[in-house]
């Protein structure tokens, strides 16, 4: 593979970026012992050179940062690591290309891995088996450097290749268009008020069992956040299904509920026990959502299949075009702001399908 340099001091990269325009991008980072992700190291290619920038060291990396996010990123798979530099930058790349995307519009399958991608144009192979790596401790193995440097190497001409193909098939402008919708910060969003659409065993509970379970998935959350921590570790979701559900009226109530700590119900027992009595006032209505019907399905199908048929002539995989998950939201929600309906895709099939709805 080509040489690289390890950056422990990321500003002073800044000459070096100022440079180029457009940069390839990847990143690692670990997210088993926190609820935000830990980015952990920042890989870099130009057009000849590619560096790997340690954003554990210590040193500002403000500067670097607002120059960074500057420049017009290549990525694979892009939408993780756009996650975990919106945490730690507070902000996205004002643009980028996601080399998966791109394949995908070209007829390669939707999710197609990216050393799976370079053998396809390149004919080499990357072999991904630092995958599990602690990215976090330092000092880093020279093995997880080469490893972390190749997932850089190929994308700017990756980029290259593919945009060429594209722009003969006339959808360079799609690969743009549906890599900017990962810049979308609702993607990323996070916090109290999603805490209970996260808790998928909660959708059915109704009245005071659904306000119940709101508030601790929303206190949950919090903690979650505060300490840096993940959620699970703060409390399982089956036990706080389990409290919600039965709504304890006391701390030894609590602990006899299977699975709920005995030290959990002493350090925040009173909190929780203040929660579930202030949702028992709380009856508002809600329906749990009703499976589809009969007509809905069918819809469900049509659409399936017309967004088929416009692949089949595009040559892409379906999912490509909208996926059956898509398709759902949009017949149960009503939503018209899906991506199926805007865009390259809303004349191709997005304003057919309304006309189904």
């Amino acid at each position: 593979m080509s040489d690289y340099q390890f950056v422990e001091e990321s500003d002073s990269l800044l000459p070096a970026l100022q440079s180029h325009g457009q940069l390839g991008v990847d990143t690692e980072f670990m997210r088993e012992r926190t609820y935000f992700a830990q980015l952990c190291l920042v890989q870099i290619s130009a057009r000849d050179h590619i560096w790997c920038v340690d954003p554990l060291s210590g040193h500002s990396q403000d500067d670097f940062w607002k120059e960074m996010l500057a420049h017009d990123w290549v990525l694979h798979s892009a939408r993780q690591d756009i996650e975990v530099i919106y945490q730690t930058a507070g902000t996205m790349p004002t643009s980028i290309f996601d080399t998966q995307v791109a394949a995908g519009l070209l007829g390669h399958p939707a999710q197609m891995g990216y050393a799976g991608l370079v053998k396809e144009l390149f004919d080499v192979e990357i072999h991904k088996s630092h995958t599990r790596a602690d990215w976090s401790k330092r000092p880093l193995r020279q093995e997880y450097l080469d490893y972390a440097a190749e997932d850089v190497e190929y994308l700017l001409a990756a980029c290259d290749l593919l945009s060429e193909k594209l722009d003969k098939k006339g959808r360079l402008a799609w690969a743009r268009e549906d890599s900017h919708w990962l810049l979308d910060p609702v993607l990323y969003d996070i916090g109290e008020n999603q805490a209970l659409d996260r808790l998928k065993g909660a959708r059915n509970f109704r009245g005071r069992r659904r306000a119940a379970a709101a508030r601790l998935a929303g206190w949950r959350e919090a903690e979650a956040i505060k300490r840096d921590r993940p959620r699970q570790w703060i409390m399982r979701d089956n036990v706080l299904l389990d409290i919600a559900y039965r709504l304890p009226e006391s701390e030894s109530a609590m602990t006899d509920i299977q699975g709920v700590p005995p030290k959990l119900v002493k350090r925040v027992g009173r909190q929780l026990l203040e929660m579930l009595a202030a949702s028992a006032g709380d009856n508002r209505d809600y329906s749990p959502p009703s499976p589809p019907d009969e007509g809905q399905k069918a819809l469900l199908k049509e659409m399936q299949a017309r967004v088929a048929a416009c692949a089949q002539d595009l040559d892409i995989a379906a999912e490509t075009v909208a996926s059956k998950r898509e398709l759902s939201g949009v017949i149960i929600s009503g939503n018209r702001d899906s991506r199926v309906f805007n865009g390259w895709r809303a004349e191709l099939i997005g304003n057919d399908l309304l006309d189904l709805l």
